[in-house]
């Protein structure tokens, strides 16, 4: 593919979205109608406002889901701390709630506009940002073009490309160019990450590091968290942690394998997705297993089989029930979840071979004896089994995993001397602007 064809097939998904507008209304609809979207805040996806424009430089950072956001959130919080003004857009129902919880109304949040024309324009003509901060992996053609035609820096932080993204960009290198190339710069996740990205067209890119090492401790209800240690009593516990499809029921096999050595044993299940708790909970007690669901309150009395994680927002408390944890996505899901919260937590942590997304932290994990990884349920019980009944050794496997990702830090101010360029002018500006109204 030649660089002009490329540059004629975004002019044509510009278009075409253009043209798709006013067909999405009954897709977003749908989604609304399932949980997936903010009824009251549907506008939003249009790029309607909800909030005025602040006065004075503003800063746009998008960040998609649940893990993005959390990867932020510090970064945000150094930027408040200097004064910048912050539109932060988020794409899920779940993650607009984690920001109205740990930001508040420091920052101004909206949902992110569809990749269309008409709702970008209608975004940026209300913000008209100073600069676009974006998270991970988040490639949106049109919404990148139309920065670009107004000069606006776009920064990528926390950049990140998975296998399948960097062979599927690969098969169209001019493409993949005329968009990179409107990053003035990029933040890398590791070293292989920045090589992907350089290989794609982005120039420069720096690696920083992952900014989800930099998360603090995750908050829990101390008081949930009483009530259950006490139901619990001094029963062993194991839990199955950012669960996708197919891997509750290996976590309710593993459970059952256990109970030959650890008859009393509790399998605590989070599920990444917290709406399929009914079906789930269905699942399971057709397994013969009793479930009590904390979505709904339950006991965990002492014949309970699993104590079922259905709420959002509550990993903290999870975690701090159990000191081994198996994270998800990883062995029947593909590319893994973040073992960075079980690891902070003095957690042992486990996960199946498939952790491509989080390669290098995996890596150092395992290298420093932090993490293990597993095959299938056979070998997760019996890694569960040795843990539970050797504590020193389940100790240590955590307290490596704390030390490790304490060494790993310093994403931060990596990322922080990267925006550097483009944040102190605006926050020059924003303090001239402030002497000037005095």
């Amino acid at each position: 593919m030649s660089e002009r064809r490329a540059r004629q097939i975004l002019s044509l998904y510009s278009w075409a979205g253009a043209a798709a507008y006013p067909l999405v209304g009954p897709y977003i609809a749908l989604r609304a109608s399932r949980g997936k979207e903010d009824r009251q805040r549907r506008g939003e996806r249009y790029g309607r406002a909800s909030e005025p424009r602040p006065e004075g430089p503003l800063v746009w950072i998008h960040a998609a889901s649940v893990g993005e956001t959390g990867a932020v959130l510090p970064l945000i919080g150094r930027l408040l701390r200097l004064g910048i003004r912050i539109v932060l857009t988020t794409g899920t129902v779940t993650s607009a709630r984690i920001v109205a919880e740990r930001l508040g109304d420091r920052v101004i949040h909206q949902y992110v506009p569809l990749d269309l024309r008409p709702a970008v324009n209608r975004f940026l003509d209300h913000w008209k940002p100073d600069l676009a901060i974006f998270a991970e992996s988040e490639i949106w053609p049109t919404t990148i073009l139309s920065l670009g035609r107004r000069r606006v820096p776009q920064v990528l932080v926390n950049g990140r490309l998975s296998d399948r993204s960097f062979e599927a960009w690969k098969k169209r290198p001019h493409l993949a160019e005329a968009l990179f190339e409107n990053f003035a710069h990029v933040a890398a996740q590791s070293g292989l990450d920045g090589e992907r990205f350089l290989a794609l067209g982005a120039r420069p890119v720096t690696v920083s590091g992952n900014l989800k090492l930099e998360t603090d401790l995750p908050p829990y209800d101390a008081a949930i968290h009483a009530r259950l240690m006490k139901e619990i009593g001094g029963r062993p516990v194991w839990a199955a942690v950012s669960t996708h499809d197919g891997e509750e029921m290996i976590a309710a096999e593993v459970h059952r394998l256990l109970k030959n050595r650890h008859d009393d044993v509790l399998t605590v299940i989070v599920p990444r997705h917290a709406e399929r708790g009914d079906a789930l909970a269905s699942d399971l007690s057709k397994r013969g297993l009793k479930v009590a669901r904390q979505s709904l309150g339950d006991t965990v009395q002492p014949d309970v089989d699993v104590l079922l994680g259905d709420t959002m927002g509550d990993m903290g408390l999870y975690l701090r029930l159990s000191g081994i944890a198996f994270v998800g996505r990883s062995l029947t899901g593909s590319g893994g979840q973040n073992p960075i919260e079980p690891a902070l937590l003095d957690t042992a942590v486990l996960a199946g071979e498939n952790v491509q997304n989080f390669r290098d932290t995996y890596k150092r994990l395992v290298d420093r004896g932090g993490a293990r990884l597993v095959k299938n349920k056979e070998t997760l019980a019996g890694a569960v089994s040795f843990l539970l009944k050797n504590e020193d050794a389940r100790q240590k496997m955590a307290r490596a995993a704390r030390v490790t990702v304490h060494e790993m830090r310093g994403a931060l101010d990596k990322t922080m001397d990267v925006l550097d360029p483009f944040i102190h002018p605006l926050v020059v500006k924003s303090r001239l602007d402030s002497s000037g109204s005095n």
